[in-house]
């Protein structure tokens, strides 16, 4: 009878519900709705954690009502969740009790660069992140010397604080588990990836006791159990996005790497069972199944379809993403020398440059706005061929790069990115690779799925780009990138 998985994939911007028919190994209904952000001062970034729990909860109930399936026909249901954003509630109602603080919030920003070098250099060492707001710890640093309602609730023994995933599975299981995966907790700033548990001196650096964060667990088992308006349904797996993306494009062997192409591009590559230290990248845990962890490098570009957006929105050269792609495939010579520096907000990976600005370099007379339209696109390429060389300079060999995201649609850019790359770019027939993973760990841990091999069956191929470009021109596109990015950050 049990043939279907929900993947309930919590966003920054949106809830969304998706049922997974198992047998016949497609997705048979999507339920979204948005939530609201908030913008309190500048630079701050909130959300309602009860809102978020409440638009959950109605996109899992009208997705199960308007697949009509009954919950015992229900295998279980997985966790994929906007990673970094800090929850704090009642352990008693399950009620949060001040605003959720994203990932995107900056309000830490001058307390992050007032920490010491040496403890940056040991956060480092231990967690694989580099010291930034975006990541947990400081954020619930804040909460604790801020929040008169957190400090009540840790005065009466009654705080619970976590990532999102946390908070949605003890709303789920109501209040039995208070719980997180592995991925997320690798995203805090708190947990050491080499010991696997909280790491007892970054608690103590930031104040925070140990008894307010949720216990860290493993996929490959059961975690819970919902309890939601149709009946029980078993929880089978917790994993935050960019791992579940990199899980869902079938990238769980050592080498193999994905990049998901949205707002900003995140860039990941499995590198086995070992962490591997990158000054410039983030060294994170992709997963744990039944206690067996696999690592992987991280990259981040802050800006990719933001380039796209600002085209049309901004210059209004552009009407969208499908024109972008005609357009540039039309331009025989390139961009005749014009390079796109998109630092709208700073420079990511490999730069760390947070104080950078944009630049458009190399205008002549003859420059059209077409050519600025195809340097936009073939930024996204550099930055992407950037972060994955530096990965490679640390011994992992990136094998091909899966992709995924909405600007993975550009057919122009996906071959622009073969060719720089000199790699084989893969994009998978499916467009729901985050929730994809998530469900996919779910079945696994369920015993539905015998196997990751098995799983890998069930991912197919939609078009494969090879490289085309000879070495020579790939060569000199990189340097005069290089040439680009280097007087933007000069300039700056």
């Amino acid at each position: 009878m049990e043939r279907y998985i929900l993947g309930l994939d919590e966003g920054t911007t949106s809830a969304r519900t998706l049922v997974y028919d198992a047998k016949e190994n497609k997705i048979i209904n999507i339920t979204n709705e948005k939530f609201k952000q908030y913008f309190p001062k500048s630079g701050w970034v909130e959300h309602d954690a009860n809102e978020i729990w409440e638009v959950m909860q109605r996109t899992l109930n009208k997705a199960i009502k308007d697949s009509q399936i009954k919950t015992d026909e229900i295998i279980g249901l997985g966790i994929t969740n906007q990673r970094e954003s800090i929850v704090a509630w009642n352990k008693d109602t399950g009620k949060s009790v001040c605003p959720s603080i994203v990932w995107q919030c900056r309000r830490t920003k001058d307390y992050c660069e007032k920490i010491p070098k040496r403890m940056k250099k040991y956060i480092k060492s231990s967690t694989g992140l580099i010291v930034d707001p975006y990541f947990s710890a400081t954020k619930i640093k804040w909460l604790l010397e801020n929040s008169k309602p957190v400090q009540k609730l840790l005065k009466e023994n009654k705080l619970c604080i976590g990532t999102i995933d946390s908070y949605l599975t003890y709303r789920l299981t109501k209040g039995e588990h208070f719980i997180t995966d592995t991925s997320n907790a690798s995203r805090t700033m708190l947990f050491n990836i080499k010991t696997m548990t909280w790491d007892e001196k970054l608690l103590k650096y930031f104040g925070i006791p140990k008894d307010i964060l949720p216990t860290v667990v493993s996929n490959g088992t059961q975690l819970g159990t919902a309890y939601t308006k149709y009946g029980k349904i078993k929880i089978g797996a917790i994993l935050g996005d960019q791992q579940s993306s990199l899980f869902g494009q079938g990238c769980t062997t050592k080498g193999l790497a994905k990049a998901t192409y949205g707002t900003g591009c995140f860039i990941l590559s499995n590198t086995g069972d070992t962490p591997i230290h990158n000054d410039k990248m983030l060294s994170t845990v992709a997963w744990t199944i039944n206690d067996k962890t696999s690592y992987a490098l991280e990259g981040s570009i802050f800006n990719a379809g933001t380039v796209v957006n600002w085209l049309i929105d901004n210059l209004k050269v552009l009407s969208s993403n499908k024109e972008s792609s005609e357009i540039c495939s039309k331009l025989e010579n390139g961009t005749e020398g014009v390079y796109f520096v998109p630092a709208f907000t700073g420079m990511g990976a490999p730069y760390w440059n947070s104080t950078a600005t944009g630049a458009i370099v190399g205008l002549t007379r003859a420059t059209t706005k077409d050519h600025i339209i195809r340097a936009g696109l073939e930024s996204m390429a550099y930055n992407t061929f950037d972060i994955v060389s530096c990965m490679e300079h640390k011994g992992i060999s990136v094998k091909e790069l899966h992709v995924d995201g909405g600007v993975s649609r550009n057919e122009f850019l996906m071959q622009y990115q073969a060719d720089i790359l000199g790699k084989k770019v893969i994009k998978s027939e499916s467009t729901e690779c985050t929730a994809l993973g998530v469900i996919y760990m779910t079945g696994l841990s369920l015993k539905y799925f015998k196997s990751i091999s098995e799983i890998k069956t069930k991912i197919k191929t939609l078009i494969t780009y090879s490289p085309k470009m000879s070495t020579k021109k790939k060569n000199q596109l990189i340097a005069n990138w290089h040439n680009a990015v280097n007087k933007t950050l000069g300039d700056n």
